[in-house]
């Protein structure tokens, strides 16, 4: 690892556990704001405002019917911020909404409270969510700790890679999306700029990654295409998840949803794609290195050969991957017992089984045409660097 390399992963942790004492102290130091004479909020909006729990008033179960319970809380919080900063307030939890005993608070928790004011004038308080905002930026620092000092030089090239992974998506993907872009081209061509880039930052400019970025550019666009088939052919409307109608609300009924699908499966693809193009290209280049012998076909063969180990470990991975996402979806659906070729033709279940293999089919897929490229660019950096030699002998 360079100094500069050094500086920069150690420059990266400190801001990171900079950032993560600034969100998890900063509430405490924060004054109570006045309150304010008039309420912030307008007749039939919502203010958000974060509180935490001071004490527990009362707890127990409540009857939901056909001999099922859940439980209830009445709290007493403390609002930290928000138009009744510095007020405590009562909440009840549980009584108007579906929870569990996870949901439970305990004194201490920070939580989001929402003001909701109805057309009448009506107020309501409740709890949206915790505030864990602290405990997923300690979450980071340790995984960003973990990379630079088990991966090095390595592994500071991959997180510069990751950032600008998150760069190109939350800056060029979803912006152009919410513009009413084709999704499917946006994803691509976002995902063609990402993959390269962060190919490069992280094994450098070199034949290996000119073949492993090659191949993924192929797979990549032959992934598109069969998602584009199959999704047509399916007669998906990706108005199977519960954000869709939140998207058709906020973005209108021209959005493409079945766009959006696509790029899911496109940018869902991208992960293994780059773990299987790099695989096998490493492979065939330390297969070259470790045989000057060996011409391009028999360097195509023994690529392949690992590459069928590569394929049914990452098809296995990728499958695990959505199911385990969509664990709740499949448990909904197999408390309702009906036939099983109903059952996977609802469109919930129908979208996984083509996110699944229309990506399982582009990781197949990668695995022979960047073996093939590889075996040729590791090929002829052999034979160049024989002439080379004997040109050198020669002179």
């Amino acid at each position: 690892m360079t100094k500069l390399e050094r500086f920069l992963g150690i420059g990266l942790l400190i801001l990171t556990l900079l950032a993560v004492v600034v969100i998890l102290l900063l509430p405490r130091w924060r004054p109570p704001a006045a309150t304010p004479t008039e309420p912030s909020v307008d007749l039939g909006e919502t203010e958000t405002m974060t509180a935490r729990v001071v004490e527990i008033l009362e707890e127990g179960t409540v009857d939901l019917g056909d001999g099922h319970t859940q439980p209830y809380q009445r709290l007493l919080l403390r609002v930290e911020e928000g138009s009744l900063a510095g007020q405590t307030v009562t909440v009840e939890e549980g009584t108007l909404n579906v929870i569990g005993q996870e949901r439970l608070f305990r004194v201490g928790d920070r939580v989001y409270l929402e003001r909701a004011v109805g057309p009448q004038g009506e107020e309501r308080l409740y709890i949206s969510d915790y505030v864990r905002t602290g405990t997923l930026f300690w979450l980071l620092a340790i995984f960003l700790t973990l990379v630079v000092l088990v991966g090095r030089s390595r592994g500071v090239r991959a997180l510069g890679g990751t950032i600008f992974s998150l760069v190109v998506i939350f800056g060029f993907i979803l912006p152009r999306i919410m513009a009413g872009r084709d999704p499917v081209w946006t994803c691509v061509t976002g995902s063609v700029v990402l993959l390269a880039v962060s190919a490069y930052l992280t094994y450098g400019w070199v034949p290996k990654t000119h073949a492993a970025v090659l191949g993924m550019l192929v797979s990549l666009l032959l992934t598109g295409l069969m998602a584009r088939w199959f999704v047509e052919l399916t007669r998906l409307t990706g108005l199977s998840a519960e954000e869709s109608a939140y998207l058709v609300l906020e973005m209108g009924g021209d959005v493409n949803l079945r766009g959006i699908v696509l790029g899911g499966i496109i940018i869902g693809t991208l992960g293994v794609l780059d773990d299987i193009c790099v695989g096998q290209a490493s492979a065939v280049f330390e297969l070259a290195n470790t045989n000057r012998e060996m011409g391009w076909r028999r360097l195509l063969q023994s690529g392949l050969n690992i590459g069928r180990d590569h394929i049914a470990a990452m098809v296995n991975t990728l499958l695990l991957a959505y199911v385990g996402a969509s664990m709740p979806l499949m448990l909904v659906f197999a408390i309702y017992q009906e036939p099983i070729w109903r059952r996977i033709n609802r469109e919930p279940i129908a979208e996984e089984i083509v996110r699944t293999l229309v990506g399982s089919i582009g990781l197949v897929l990668a695995v022979p045409i960047t073996t093939l490229v590889a075996s040729l660019l590791a090929r002829w950096m052999v034979l160049r660097a024989w002439h080379v030699q004997h040109v050198q002998e020669g002179d």
